[in-house]
């Protein structure tokens, strides 16, 4: 499907032209998120919200496709097109094509739009972008563009948030269990791709994973950082991931040959290196009592791999939480009741972090893949670290449930209109709703500006003047003017604003 620009909005807004007052010059808007009311509280973890994905969506929509779908086609055709559509679904001669025609004529989108970094956290009700047009009579673009603004940026700036308090729970556990802060951005692998409503979603969602990690399965959210965000695979490690088996590897021999699957992988196919072996297709904990051990002067002789030589098991049902940590309801003394990490240290040993937390062997690992949240993942590692395990002996698997399964709604996601010109008169746009209780959905003012506090934490100024909001002062800096990106930003600066904010 080719997107046609003109298209990707609600029919409500095809006739908005003419709904505002004769003479308006100017709409002013911006997107903020408006709540965490929704958001699961978790000790340790803030609230703040990332923002992340509008040079894509500038790069993707406001140029490239504008261009090769209006811009760079003939007015008869995306005039011809566009009526079309409006007068089989609104009735025939319902929308003029006077405005559209307009545009097609000056070449360009004559909006602006100032932002903070991407990467920037920011507090709920702080704007992250303001946009206005720049040509006094298409006023109308501004909120004709809001649909797929909203509609493209609330889901990278909801993931990459996401996995930013994934994160920082990470780094809370490991620093009281003395792990290698270094293990913490390989500890969280994107698993989600398939989980998502497309391949484009799944890339935009993958990319925002990777502002606070490098582990991840979805390889063209590595394409889109290179291809907008100035990344560079050859330069800086992007992503990585591991040779991994799936279910239909693991059984295609039966239960009987399980066990020789396992030394097959082991020892032949991935000698060295990383191989991740899915262990629950009939017993998993036969597997960990079991295969482990007669395969472990195997594992503990591998070498020569790159970086780390290492077996890694994954479990993938079941109750995570139990299976991870043990089952206090199980016999005492099965390995249910030890659960996976204690009976791998007692199979393979390993060492004591500085602050006294047993780190398994470098041979051996755990990677959990299913039913991964932030609430299980912060259950796993309380309870291992009440155990005396240390946070880095489990890589988790984040998957569609954490970043699919979601809506704009978890941070109030909105563009609204703060600000208007109407014969050279500044008038402040807002609304107050009783039935809201003035809360969600009550509006700034005016014209915006955002500033840092001594503490760093951002926070906005409304009603300030039209100078002051357009102001070098502001943290809202110009990003997009007149169908030119005229700020870019890249993936090292990025990830660097995140881990600044932890």
């Amino acid at each position: 499907m080719k997107l046609n620009p003109l298209t990707c909005k609600d029919f409500y807004k095809a006739d908005h032209a003419t709904q505002y007052p004769s003479g308006t010059e100017l709409v002013y808007s911006n997107l903020t998120p408006r709540s965490t009311k929704y958001v699961p509280p978790i000790a340790g973890l803030d609230d703040k919200i990332v923002f992340f994905g509008l040079q894509y969506f500038a790069k993707w929509f406001l140029i490239d496709t504008f261009n090769t779908e209006f811009f760079n086609l003939s007015r008869e055709k995306v005039l011809g097109r566009y009526q079309r559509r409006m007068d089989t679904s609104l009735g025939k001669g319902a929308i003029s094509c006077d405005r559209i025609g307009a545009l097609h004529d000056l070449g360009y989108l004559p909006i602006c739009i100032r932002a903070l970094p991407e990467g920037t956290a920011v507090n709920a009700k702080v704007p992250m972008l303001t946009i206005e047009n720049t040509r006094p009579e298409f006023f109308w673009l501004t909120n004709f563009l809001e649909t797929v603004l909203s509609n493209t940026l609330w889901m990278p700036c909801t993931t990459a948030t996401t996995i930013r308090r994934y994160r920082q729970l990470l780094t809370q556990y490991v620093e009281a269990t003395g792990g290698d802060k270094a293990l913490i951005p390989v500890s969280l692998h994107d698993f989600s791709s398939r989980g998502h409503s497309s391949p484009q979603s799944a890339a935009l969602s993958g990319a925002a994973f990777l502002t606070s990690s490098v582990g991840t399965d979805t390889i063209h959210a590595i394409d889109l950082l290179e291809d907008y965000y100035g990344a560079n695979a050859d330069a800086e490690l992007i992503g990585c991931s591991v040779f991994a088996t799936e279910h239909s590897v693991m059984t295609m021999s039966g239960p009987d040959g399980e066990f020789d699957t396992f030394k097959r992988l082991i020892t032949q196919t991935y000698p060295n290196g990383i191989v991740s072996i899915v262990s629950d297709s009939f017993d998993f904990w036969q597997v960990i009592t079991d295969f482990l051990p007669k395969l472990k002067t195997e594992i503990m002789a591998r070498s020569g791999g790159y970086i780390v030589d290492k077996v890694v098991i994954r479990p993938d049902s079941g109750d995570p939480v139990k299976i991870i940590t043990g089952d206090p309801d199980a016999p005492a003394g099965s390995p249910e009741s030890k659960g996976a990490v204690e009976c791998l240290y007692e199979i393979f040993g390993g060492t004591i972090t500085p602050k006294g937390y047993r780190q398994l062997d470098s041979h051996i690992g755990l990677i959990l893949g299913d039913g991964v949240t932030l609430q299980r993942c912060e259950a796993i590692l309380r309870r291992l670290k009440n155990k005396g395990f240390a946070a880095t002996n489990v890589v988790y698997g984040v998957g569609s449930y954490s970043t699919q399964y979601v809506s704009r709604d978890l941070y109030g996601f909105a563009v609204k209109a703060t600000a208007g010109i109407v014969h050279g008169e500044v008038r402040e746009i807002f609304k107050s709703p009783k039935t809201d209780q003035g809360s969600l959905k009550k509006s700034a003012k005016g014209f915006l500006a955002v500033y840092k506090d001594g503490a760093g934490d951002y926070f906005l100024r409304d009603r300030v003047s039209r100078e002051e909001a357009t102001s070098d002062a502001s943290e809202l800096k110009t990003v997009f003017l007149d169908g030119k990106l005229v700020r870019e930003t890249t993936l090292t600066e990025i990830r660097a604003r995140v881990a600044t904010s932890l």
